[in-house]
């Protein structure tokens, strides 16, 4: 429990907390390098993220830093998250964002859900298997059948479009094929978007969840190499892909099943997330850091 979480006003601090810990704050810049290369790449200026920032600042600490008799106080938000309290007033008139996912992405991962998990829409293998666009037998497999099993609003067509679009599934003649086993999609900025803000946020969620020690751990592990020559990546590369992709098709189908299960249950309000990732890139780890916190921001 964090120590400011339930403080009167009085007890809590009206300057700068003591100085962070230095090895959180190397995590943070390391956590931020390849988010400002993206930011950068895309116009997304130093003040621009300040003004987002804020609004985060003041959304977690309303939510996580409650006290007994209800939300707290703009002055109690001034002291959590050193903004001034006409930013903060702002900030909570302004609407709230929104942050639905498409409803392609929403549809489309429900449908490859149930591709990669389903008995009936897999092979022998395993695999999700091709399946035709329409089927004269209502109880074959097919692309529009498996559509209606997700959503009898949207017209398999226009899924099946987007899939294309997005480099998810190849159509030869009537027969669609699902790329890969997970929804990941190739082209597509907005979709790609999305995926990172949700699961780079759930990635650190578990992190921060284990940092401080806020419970049971969660499962969060990696497994490291340096000192790799390019053929070894590459061959390790194929690897992960593999082994990865096996993993997730196979806890996919066990998720799936309890999901159904749970439709509709009471309490069947909780979600989770388990991802894979592989990353290879120049050994630049055991460099010294020199970036060091801006002065004039404390």
């Amino acid at each position: 429990m964090n120590p400011l979480a339930k403080a009167p006003l009085s007890d809590l601090p009206s300057g700068p907390l003591s100085e962070p810990p230095q090895s959180l704050v190397r995590a943070i810049l390391a956590l931020a390098r390849p988010l400002v290369r993206l930011l950068i790449a895309k116009g997304i200026t130093l003040p621009y993220l300040t003004n987002l920032l804020k609004a985060v600042y003041v959304q977690v600490a309303e939510t996580q830093y409650r006290v007994e008799e209800g939300a707290p106080s703009v002055s109690r938000l001034s002291v959590l998250t050193g903004l001034q309290r006409r930013d903060i007033k702002r900030i909570q008139e302004a609407p709230p964002p929104d942050r639905s996912p498409p409803q392609a992405l929403s549809l489309g991962s429900r449908l490859m859900a149930i591709w990669a998990g389903d008995d009936r829409y897999r092979d022998a293998a395993g695999k999700p298997m091709p399946l035709p666009r329409t089927s004269a037998d209502p109880a074959a497999p097919s692309f529009d059948g498996l559509m209606r099993e997700v959503s009898k609003d949207v017209r398999p067509k226009a899924i099946l479009e987007e899939l294309l679009r997005l480099g998810l599934a190849t159509l030869d003649g009537d027969l669609v094929t699902l790329n890969g086993a997970g929804f990941v999609p190739r082209g597509g900025f907005d979709e790609k978007a999305y995926f990172l803000g949700r699961n780079v946020a759930d990635h650190i969620g578990a992190s921060v969840h284990n940092v401080l020690e806020d419970g049971a751990p969660l499962m969060e592990r990696a497994v490291y190499y340096d000192k790799l020559t390019e053929e070894s990546v590459k061959h390790l590369a194929v690897r992960a892909r593999e082994l990865g992709t096996e993993a997730l098709l196979t806890f996919n189908r066990e998720a799936l099943a309890r999901a159904d299960r749970d439709a509709g249950k009471p309490g069947a309000d909780y979600r989770m997330a388990l991802g894979l990732y592989y990353y290879q890139g120049p050994d630049d780890t055991h460099k010294s850091d020199t970036t060091k916190p801006d002065e004039s921001s404390k």
